[in-house]
């Protein structure tokens, strides 16, 4: 039996696909690797560059207009300040990559248990159109794939990052196979608020305790009612008390036992799951990268990749 071995999905165009100003949210991509190799955690051989995602695939989610839109660098100038980046098509491509990375990891996490991709977590994506930094929906997307494929009859979206996965939960709304849980900032972005089939809004200035609590109240017994055979989980970590967005006050180690419940949790019920990064936005980008390295971390460790 070939022995397991944790599986991340990067590639430079993760990195580098927009003008030098709009670099800074770019640039966690390329440190999170950078600092896992650095520090022995990983080595090259844990990390695959992902395909394209074909067009076929991606309109199991997503609207012919707009992805046709998408490669034709049709957006207009009001889609574009929604998304908030500038079309280009290095950007689309990135897109495309970042959502056939999550659907590769969901091979490498039903082999091993977990796979994690260094970007993804674009849940503000709806069918027709972007929003918050989001383009093409890679947990949607990838979700479907197993769906149309076969590969899992009942899926758990577990999103964790600070603001609610609208267009996730939108997509999802009338998918009985789709269970959608969020828990976010009640008054953070969107404004607007979707339906997950679980919503968690949180309070302004919550901490480690209280996070933690609630988290491990539901979990279990969400696990137990939908009986998922695969999870995906965006591990944001913009619910940190350094985030400049973020509104709540937790810890960084407080996010780190987050991160080990759910993984614990699946573990216990068997359940592969596919990680997407999310969101982090604190002022020193090296609380942020830490925060997401300690996902891969805690994911090798608790896995025994």
């Amino acid at each position: 039996m070939q022995d397991k071995i944790l599986k991340i999905a990067y590639d430079p165009i993760y990195a580098h696909p927009l003008p030098e100003g709009h670099r800074f949210p770019m640039l966690k991509y390329e440190l999170i690797p950078a600092q896992l190799i650095h520090e022995g955690t990983i080595t090259s051989a844990n990390i695959f560059s992902p395909s394209i995602c074909p067009d076929e695939v991606v309109l199991w989610t997503h609207e012919k207009d707009y992805l046709n839109r998408l490669h034709n660098q049709n957006l207009s100038p009001k889609e574009q300040r929604h998304i908030g980046f500038p079309q280009s098509p290095a950007l689309t491509t990135r897109e495309l990559m970042i959502a056939q990375g999550t659907i590769e990891c969901c091979y490498y996490a039903m082999q091993n248990g977990v796979a994690l991709n260094v970007a993804g977590g674009t849940h503000h994506a709806f069918a027709d159109h972007g929003e918050g930094f989001c383009m093409l929906n890679d947990i949607a997307i990838a979700a479907n794939y197993l769906l149309h494929k076969k590969l899992a009859k009942q899926v758990l979206i577990i999103d964790l990052d600070v603001h609610q996965g609208n267009g996730t939960a939108k997509l999802f709304e009338a998918e009985n196979r789709v269970f959608t849980f969020s828990m976010h900032g009640e008054h953070n972005y969107p404004f607007h608020k979707e339906k997950s089939d679980l919503d968690l809004p949180l309070k302004d200035g919550m901490d480690d305790a209280t996070y933690l609590t609630l988290l491990k109240e539901i979990l279990p017994a969400l696990i137990d009612k939908t009986e998922p055979d695969f999870a995906f989980y965006l591990s944001g970590v913009d619910i940190l008390n350094t985030d400049r967005y973020g509104k709540l006050q937790v810890t960084p180690d407080g996010c780190k036992q987050r991160d080990e419940f759910i993984f614990t949790s699946l573990l216990q019920h068997n359940i592969p799951c596919a990680v997407s990064m999310g969101g982090g936005y604190s002022a020193d980008v090296k609380i942020i990268v830490d925060a997401h390295c300690n996902t891969f971390r805690t994911a090798k460790d608790l896995y025994a990749l």
